[in-house]
């Protein structure tokens, strides 16, 4: 023990109450604590110091007979090491959050609380169209879930479920590391504070059984390649009165031959020929709406872009108005010819050999394909 006086340890008043005495200890405890003073030979002596003053003065029947005697009065009582469990239950309290040790002081705590359920993975592959409209559809995902015979509690019946000998039904054992009285999971009862002595046969004891579940899926318009949808709560179950985990459905959508994806614009391409090009044409354009016209005006260009207003992909939260369709015209170069059309190419190469701005040539090539 210390030879300082407990008071004068923490920086309180003879007369504070204990809520003051508390704020003291942990505002020393968070100071000096060796974790982070690592090395700091005087810093642990000052925690181990506060600790055994906070041990009597935060304790009614200690602090009374300190108060009277001194540290005499305390010299030699059974039951008073310096620090006891009972300091290292607030002292969990006080650093557990800040130090990541919550539950590891003041010996075996509370039985674990029950384990979430795990989450699960389903890779779904859709088509083009149904990620850019959305659709609903069915799937089954193979999960565990609990068994029926026994309710999910792995036994063939109330009597074969005994307290685990072990950790007395706590979930964990204690065990000293210097100074500190540790506390660690319980080997026998894996946490679970019970031990199944008549498994159930349907499950094997394990409570929870592997079957298939038909789930509806949802998929709103705009999705595209990799994006996940989570499903709340339709992961495997959790253990112990824990919730259940989630679902992450990951989409995979499939090529389509004709259309691309940018952003919310859907691109493809549309073969023109060299008399369409000059001269101007109609063209009937596949979307994902139905085939739409197109006008192309005369002299347009290989690689022209040209944009269908709207008809693209929605926005995924499905605010704000549809992308648009862009198409790109293709010039088309026939590789075989037909008499006639090799006459009609060989009157136009004559025509295109003429001196430049010569009256009438663009009305003469009109009228050869004309």
């Amino acid at each position: 023990m210390t030879d300082r006086d407990y008071y004068e340890v923490l920086g309180v008043e003879r007369d504070a109450d204990l809520s003051v005495i508390k704020k003291a200890y942990r505002r020393l405890a968070l100071q000096h604590h060796p974790d982070k003073n690592p090395g700091d030979e005087q810093a642990e002596e000052r925690f181990k110091e506060a600790a055994e003053a906070y041990a009597v003065l935060s304790d009614p029947h200690k602090r009374r007979r300190y108060d009277q005697l001194g540290h005499a009065g305390l010299r030699g009582q059974a039951g008073f090491p310096g620090f006891d469990n009972e300091v290292f239950a607030d002292f969990s309290d006080i650093l557990g959050d800040l130090f990541g040790l919550g539950g590891i002081f003041g010996g075996a705590r509370r039985r674990q609380a029950g384990r979430a359920g795990q989450d699960l993975r389903y890779d779904l592959e859709i088509d083009f169209a149904e990620a850019v409209h959305g659709m609903e559809t069915k799937i089954r995902v193979p999960r565990r879930e609990a068994c029926e015979d026994c309710g999910g509690s792995g036994a063939a019946s109330s009597d074969g479920i005994r307290t685990c000998s072990d950790c007395g039904g706590r979930g964990q054992v204690a065990f000293q590391q210097g100074f500190f009285t540790i506390a660690r999971t319980c080997g026998r009862c894996r946490g679970a504070g019970r031990v199944i002595t008549a498994p159930c046969a349907g499950c094997g004891g394990e409570g929870r059984v592997r079957r298939e579940r038909t789930i509806q899926v949802r998929i709103p318009a705009g999705v595209d390649n990799g994006v996940n949808l989570r499903i709340g709560g339709e992961g495997e179950p959790g253990v112990g009165g824990g919730p259940p985990g989630d679902l992450y459905v990951v989409l995979h959508v499939r090529e389509h031959p004709r259309f691309t994806r940018d952003g919310q614009h859907i691109r493809c391409e549309a073969p023109l020929g060299f008399s369409q090009a000059a001269l101007g044409t109609e063209l009937r354009v596949p979307t994902l709406d139905g085939e739409q016209t197109l006008e192309v005006p005369p002299g347009t260009q290989h690689g022209t872009v040209f944009r269908l207003k709207g008809l693209g992909a929605p926005l995924l939260s499905g605010r704000g108005r549809r992308g648009d369709q862009l198409v790109t015209v293709v010039l088309h170069t026939p590789q075989k010819l037909s008499a006639e059309q090799r006459a009609l190419f060989e009157q136009l190469r004559e025509i295109e050999s003429e001196p430049a701005g010569e009256p009438g040539l663009f009305d003469r090539v009109k009228k050869i394909f004309n």
